[in-house]
């Protein structure tokens, strides 16, 4: 599942052929030019998922709730936002706001009550609602709080209405495998390059138990190692590396659906 973080890289997830993606906080925070530390606001990020589901035609995806913004009736209108937004999942996490990357120094969990308090917020919402949404719960507790407590925390969860838990940053293929044979339902893995989960092949999380991974900064560092060496070379009076063609860029970004659909109807 690789994440997306605005209406272009979504719509190249579609394109490559993968059936779901994400919207990142990390990524969705770096296209404003700020770090995942909680800066950005519900608002921002809604209008950003808005952004991301009207450039989707097929797949579904999946967004990126954070701590929910608040307290529990925070968490449930974020839900709603969220929804509204035309995302089909929402992830919701049990850090203290204002929260950070789950790979980074600093992170902290609230207590027990308080994270199983957002659970039960969410899945409220979602039958309140009557949607079908895709409710990710996730604990970053495994650093502060050590594995045990994170296992525990989601089975908890999923004991609440979590469709899918995710338990953050393990350290080790065993402690992965406990994860996914100690908790019960869909279980995601975070493959993030230099992080502090060991990185596998699809192939071997599926048999760890895996049900889903997410690549979540993938076409991000692409994209700005890319940016960089095009500027790299332009300040050297060339181009830089190989790009795409103008006719594929127009292609990517909408415009031979665009004059397909004036010709349908005689305009040009």
């Amino acid at each position: 599942m690789p994440c997306c973080y605005d209406g272009l890289s979504a719509k190249l997830v579609e394109a490559a052929g993968f059936k779901l993606t994400f919207m990142s906080g990390f990524a969705v925070s770096a296209a404003y030019g700020l770090p995942d530390t909680g800066l950005l606001s519900v608002t921002e990020m809604a209008y950003q998922a808005n952004m991301i589901c009207n450039a989707l035609r097929y797949i579904p995806c999946i967004g990126d709730g954070d701590t929910g913004y608040g307290n529990v009736a925070n968490v449930k209108r974020t839900v709603r936002q969220y929804i509204n937004a035309g995302l089909s999942g929402i992830m919701i996490e049990d850090q203290v706001s204002p929260k950070r990357c789950g790979h980074t120094k600093g992170k902290q969990v609230v207590g027990r009550e308080e994270a199983c308090a957002r659970i039960r917020a969410a899945v409220d919402a979602r039958q309140e609602g009557g949607e079908d949404l895709v409710i990710l719960a996730r604990t970053d507790a495994r650093g502060p709080l050590g594995l045990e407590e994170a296992l525990e925390r989601c089975r908890l969860f999923r004991a609440l209405g979590a469709d899918w838990t995710f338990l953050e940053a393990p350290l080790s293929l065993q402690e992965m495998a406990r994860a996914c044979r100690e908790v019960g339902g869909p279980k995601m893995a975070n493959m993030l390059g230099s992080g502090l989960t060991p990185l596998q092949a699809p192939e071997a999380l599926r048999a760890l138990g895996f049900s889903v991974a997410a690549y979540p900064l993938v076409l991000l560092t692409a994209s700005c190692k890319a940016m960089q060496d095009s500027l790299e070379g332009l300040a050297k009076g060339s181009e830089g590396p190989e790009q795409l063609s103008f006719e594929l860029l127009q292609d990517l970004v909408g415009f031979t659906e665009y004059y397909r659909e004036m010709d349908r109807y005689g305009l040009q």
